[in-house]
């Protein structure tokens, strides 16, 4: 590539003169985008002088570029070649020559850019995770991203093929391990290496085959242990000797799909502790509370189906054991109308799920009364660790068998879990801030209120250090062909004065896996399921929607047979309420076509502590104000009770309304999968999940939450069909609910996250997942960087 640019600069100088001072004709910013860089070249390559360039080494060039930063006379490009593979050059706009650089000299250039210049005497630290990958593999092909665990079977099936005698070895080991409380499973002492495994395979299949269909493990225990087997491997016959013959087959010729099959039933995982600090974590009254919202309801529809996965494992497995599952959060003594001042609370609908909760504490012990914003509670999580490691020994009476964390505070406080306890570590980041905020890592000095530099501190810590790490959606790890994704973001970036990144993640580590939550099909199923719908509920949905002002309430809707445009969602700047409703009001075709009921945080800005949502609830006022809304709008600054809120999704169905996510961006979409189980036709960001959710056109339509007028004429364009074809309206419906059915249920995410988490614990005993070398690296980032950092938050 860069032999054709050089050649190109030295045969078109005058046209690449003229093409370098469009750049400097943006004199807004130093910084151009992707958008800004193809529109640029664009209307360049129409031009009379531009034309020479079409189809050649500079389109090419500028159909890759991510960014550019220019300072006159240099401009500086970043080249997205491939997802995933990125390369860095430079013009010099007078001497009109380009270079390739390296990521450093760019990510110095932008500093520069920001009013950072390095003093020659001082080195500026450099974050490079390169040097502990290199001998670890990795996918090479960028559609194989998020499918780790079926890249890592295949190699290391190879591995233990090659190796044969070795790494049977090594299976008979890791077999030998397993034990609960003090009860030895699946072998005991009397199997002392591969060949007596195998021989005593042989005969316990042979013993197997001449007993009756009917025969469980109680029934054959004594010879099994005989023949130096322990519980563990069915409770029935045949899935006896299904165990047994994968094993079999195992030692003989390794496969991937036969060793995931056999990791995944062995009795391994029988207590779980997923951490989740921030925010208020309740059952009940708390979201729609600041820093409370889609996480609680993941987590608890998490542990739900992971419970109910786990007892039907459990019990095929042959083994009469509970299962456990703890949440750990925070204790917040004064958190209102909730229950988190209770140290713990059972998980409704489950039998030994339990909320336990820690309190944060002042450097001198004193328990902290009052909420905390997630931006500000770094400096409480290593004392929190510590004192959530006690209490969860004392509970569960034992370690762990996972630890799941969750956004960037539960993944840390998951790192320093995990590391003392040595237990597998699994990381869900729901939403990366660096993605959502434009250049928060190079301004970070600027936005002291979200202590940028100690979150992004504590994200590379805990992506490097988890066993593996959780998505909701492939764009989440690496973004589409056009745009990075979220954890893509982290593996090259600069703090000014602080440190910079040269690789921080790495894309293709088979760490990464794609899990997609699904909807409580409890709560959330389609509207025409009249046998189960809460008709009882419909009277006072009917008051909340179409009734007079009542409190934490604004606008009453004059006309009541217009279909409803629905939308439900914290009040925070990224979820883009107030752009939704600002796009409504300036779309008179919308207004004329129908109402909006608008959920979201508080109508009091008194009501609510962070800043955030107080700016957004004045910006509602004021467009209602602005654009006169109160007929045609309605504001519940209220939190529905899981029930109440599904049935309000159908409530609207019935009236032929729609549900629009209009987000900035969006990590995933719970609400997007819930309105959809319920037949609610969908409109919502195409920046995150929901692109991948939703089948454009088919079961939903995408949005540009930044193009207010494509996305009015989108939703008007459906709402005008459906009135003149009410058969149009069910077509995407019904395409929605099948959608969900097909992709989006519980119980696959339970199966497969139990899966992961054994196969992992396997090659993290046999291989070298282990990562010893990263780890003590992490380690001293960690309490070198990050403990720094997080000291300096007052």
């Amino acid at each position: 590539m860069i032999r054709a640019l050089k050649e190109i600069f030295s045969e078109q100088r005058r046209t690449l003169y003229l093409l370098c001072q469009q750049f400097y004709a943006h004199e807004d910013s130093p910084f151009l985008l992707r958008s800004d860089l193809h529109q640029l070249f664009e209307q360049f390559v129409q031009s009379e002088q531009g034309q020479i360039l079409a189809n050649s080494a500079v389109e090419d060039l500028f159909c890759s570029l991510q960014e550019a930063s220019k300072n006159e006379p240099w401009i500086y490009l970043a080249a997205r070649n491939a997802i995933g593979h990125w390369c860095y050059y430079r013009i010099h706009s007078e001497e009109i020559e380009i270079d390739d650089i390296d990521v450093s000299e760019y990510l110095e250039f932008k500093e520069r850019l920001v009013g950072y210049e390095a003093p020659s005497d001082e080195y500026l630290l450099e974050l490079d995770m390169t040097p502990f990958n290199r001998e670890f593999p990795k996918l090479q092909e960028a559609r194989s991203i998020g499918r780790g665990v079926e890249f890592l079977n295949r190699h290391l099936s190879s591995k233990l093929f090659v190796e044969k005698g070795a790494g049977s070895r090594k299976i008979l080991d890791f077999l030998r391990v397993h034990q609960h409380r003090n009860t030895q499973l699946m072998l005991n002492g009397i199997i002392e290496d591969v060949a007596g495994l195998q021989s005593a395979l042989r005969k316990g299949v042979k013993f197997l085959k001449s007993c009756d269909e009917e025969t469980c493990w109680n029934d054959v225990a004594p010879t099994m242990m005989s023949y130096g087997f322990q519980p563990g491997w069915g409770r029935i016959r045949d899935d006896i000797l299904e165990m047994f013959h994968m094993l079999m087959d195992i030692l003989e010729a390794p496969d991937p799909q036969v060793l995931e099959k056999f990791l995944g039933r062995i009795p391994m995982i029988f207590s779980i502790v997923i951490v989740s600090p921030h925010g208020y974590f309740g059952q009940e009254n708390v979201l729609g509370l600041p820093d409370t919202g889609g996480q609680v309801v993941y987590i608890l529809d998490q542990v739900r189906a992971l419970e109910k996965e786990m007892k039907t494992q459990i019990y095929q497995q042959g083994l009469d054991i509970e299962p456990s599952i703890i949440v750990l959060t925070r204790l917040i003594p004064n958190c209102g109308d909730t229950s988190c001042n209770q140290p713990e609370e059972q998980i409704a609908g489950t039998a030994h799920a339990t909320i336990v909760r820690v309190p944060f504490r002042t450097d001198q012990g004193e328990v902290i009364n009052d909420w905390i914003s997630r931006f500000k509670i770094w400096p409480y999580l290593e004392r929190f660790s510590r004192e959530s490691e006690r209490k969860l020994l004392s509970t569960i009476g034992a370690r762990p068998d996972l630890i799941i964390g969750n956004y960037s505070d539960g993944n840390l406080v998951s790192f320093l879990l995990s590391r003392r306890l040595r237990v597998t570590q699994c990381t869900i980041a729901h939403a990366l801030e660096k993605a959502k905020y434009l250049f928060s890592g190079l301004y970070w000095k600027e936005n002291p209120e979200y202590n940028f530099q100690t979150q992004f501190t504590a994200d590379l810590v805990s992506m490097n250090a988890a066993d593996f790490i959780i998505t909701s959606t492939y764009q989440e790890i690496a973004g589409t062909e056009e745009s990075l994704g979220q954890y893509e973001s982290y593996s090259a970036f600069t703090m000014p004065a602080l440190y910079r990144v040269i690789n921080g993640i790495n894309i293709y580590d088979p760490k990464f896996n794609i899990v997609s939550p699904g909807a409580d099909d409890r709560i959330y199923f389609p509207y025409y399921d009249q046998d189960n719908r809460l008709t009882e509920l419909h009277e006072e949905l009917d008051t909340l929607i179409y009734g007079d002002h009542i409190e934490g309430s604004r606008g009453q809707l004059h006309d009541k047979e217009k279909p409803l445009i629905f939308t439900m969602a914290r009040l925070d700047k990224v979820k883009n309420i107030t752009g939704l409703v600002e796009c409504y009001a300036r779309s008179q075709q919308l207004r004329e076509q129908a109402n909006l009921l608008v959920v979201a945080g508080s109508v009091d800005v008194n009501h609510s502590a962070d800043a955030e949502e107080r700016y957004q609830i004045e910006t509602m006022h004021r467009l209602f104000d602005d654009y006169q809304l109160d007929g045609q709008v309605r504001w519940l600054g209220k939190h529905l009770q899981k029930n109440k809120a599904g049935e309000l999704y159908r409530f609207i169905a019935d009236k032929k309304g729609v549900f629009v996510q209009p987000a900035l961006f969006e990590a995933f979409g719970l609400t997007v999968i819930e309105a959809m189980a319920t037949g609610l036709p969908i409109f919502a960001t195409h920046y995150g999940g929901p692109l991948e959710i939703i089948e454009d056109g088919k079961s939903g339509f995408h949005i540009d939450p930044n193009n207010m007028d494509e996305m009015a004429g989108k939703i008007a364009t459906f709402l005008e069909r459906s009135a003149q074809h009410p058969q149009y309206w069910k077509v995407i419906s019904d395409a929605c609910i099948k959608r969900v059915e097909d992709n989006y249920t519980w119980s696959l995410y339970a199966k497969r996250l139990l899966t992961l988490s054994r196969v992992y614990g396997f090659w993290k005993y046999v291989s070298n997942l282990e990562r010893e070398e990263t780890r003590r690296y992490l380690e001293m980032f960690h309490g070198l960087m990050y403990r720094s950092l997080a000291a300096e938050i007052h």
